[in-house]
């Protein structure tokens, strides 16, 4: 569902309203809105906003403010986390709650000039599995676009003094793909798409970070899929460290997206489009939401 542009509307259903804007609201949905300005207080347009669902880790809403700092979003009920973040500025982050029929009053959303975030500690750091969401995004052909995630995998960081040295590994089980279709996800795992059976793995290895400024790296590497290794860079924005959690662990957190060809990986769209297969198109928008924990040797193991 992407985020709806503020229109000057009047409706007599239910709607959503942000600073005399509305949007209709379907049946059984609920909204939030946002009013993002900068350290000035001066409208800040083309803010990036991700909301992502707190059940599923699936991403609900996509999309930037509108000229005027607003966003507004229609959702079913629920709990969401909001991402909303802008070049140069501090990403804000918060949990909302939905409701049918109903919408919060709009909230301003102060975005501060991005401080120099602390590295994380030299060390050994490892995915948290429950606060990790690998995702990915594909068009399907003819139709709308197809929401996935991988709901098996493992990682972690080794950061090294020099940052720029520091690795990357995360090792994905591919035969936990899950786009909501049975039907679709089986096809995904067959031998048209990633033949789960001959390759059970997806693979990502870095090979250094590049500074790009503010909060921002480039993570260079090669991804491994369907047999096939392909160089990649995955842009990465830093969130941030922080204690929290069970037993108050140090974690880090960062959000790390690429765009990927199947093609690159054999995966063979054309062949699939001449025998008359409905299938995703031939670019895949991969997303990385990862949290990771700081290990030492006293560590408690969370419980069960």
């Amino acid at each position: 569902m992407a985020l709806a542009l503020l229109r000057r509307r009047r409706h007599r259903s239910a709607s959503a309203t942000a600073a005399g804007l509305a949007l209709p609201l379907p049946p059984g949905a609920g909204a939030v809105a946002r009013e993002v300005v900068d350290p000035m207080g001066s409208p800040l347009a083309a803010a990036d906003v991700t909301v992502t669902a707190l059940d599923t880790h699936r991403v609900a809403a996509r999309g930037t403010t509108d000229p005027y700092g607003y966003f507004l979003a229609a959702l079913p009920p629920g709990r969401y986390s909001v991402l909303i973040s802008a070049e140069g500025l501090r990403p804000h982050r918060e949990t909302i709650e939905t409701a049918a029929g109903t919408s919060a009053p709009t909230e301003r959303v102060w975005l501060q000039p991005a401080e120099a975030l602390q590295l994380p500690t030299p060390g050994t750091w490892l995915f948290d599995p429950p606060h990790t969401a690998i995702r990915f995004i594909a068009k399907h052909v003819g139709m709308a676009h197809v929401h996935g995630r991988f709901e098996r995998f493992d990682g972690g960081i080794q950061i090294a003094q020099d940052m720029a040295d520091s690795r990357v590994r995360v090792r994905i089980d591919a035969s936990s793909i899950t786009t909501g279709n049975t039907t679709r996800d089986n096809h995904l795992r067959s031998a048209d798409f990633l033949d789960v059976e001959r390759f059970p793995y997806i693979d990502f290895t870095s090979t250094r970070f590049a500074y790009r400024g503010g909060s921002k790296w480039s993570l260079l590497g090669s991804l491994t899929m369907h047999g096939v290794s392909r160089s990649v860079a995955l842009d990465t924005t830093y969130l941030g460290t922080v204690n929290g959690g069970y037993g108050q662990e140090l974690r880090c957190a960062a959000l790390a997206t690429a765009e990927l060809h199947r093609e690159d990986y054999t995966l063979n769209w054309r062949s699939m489009l001449a025998r008359g297969i409905a299938v995703v198109g031939p670019t895949v928008q991969l997303e990385l939401d990862v949290q990771a924990m700081y290990r030492t040797h006293d560590t408690p193991t969370p419980p069960e």
